[in-house]
């Protein structure tokens, strides 16, 4: 089974890597969404893989080092793609979750998922 709980944080980066005159290499902020995907079996006698609070309490210090924050100044994000949000926001997890897969949408139509190292 597969459960997930999202979070919102406001954050703003630049693309340091994109091609000159791209308009993201610009500052911008987005309202991203962090989707926390886990996964394991339903215990028979709760009926659930696990409780939600304990996935708020695992990414809630992944949150707050990235929330009002600008991404470029946090250690790993130097290249604050959505892609690289999504590896480094599971590294910080990884030890605490049975993840499956996080999930970062940057704007309402822009994201992508990771299901961790190949």
């Amino acid at each position: 089974m597969e459960i997930f709980r999202e979070f919102t944080f406001e954050a703003a980066h630049r693309l340091p890597e994109v091609p000159p005159g791209h308009k993201c290499a610009r500052l911008h902020g987005h309202s991203y969404r962090l989707e926390v995907h886990v996964t394991g079996d339903v215990d028979p006698h709760l009926g659930w893989v696990m409780d939600f609070a304990d996935i708020k309490a695992a990414v809630r210090p992944v949150i707050e080092q990235l929330d009002h924050y600008y991404l470029n100044e946090v250690p790993g994000l130097e290249n604050p793609t959505s892609e690289n949000l999504a590896r480094w926001a599971w590294d910080q997890l990884t030890n605490a979750l049975p993840l499956s897969a996080i999930v970062v949408r940057e704007t309402c139509t822009s994201g992508c998922v990771y299901r961790g190292p190949v």
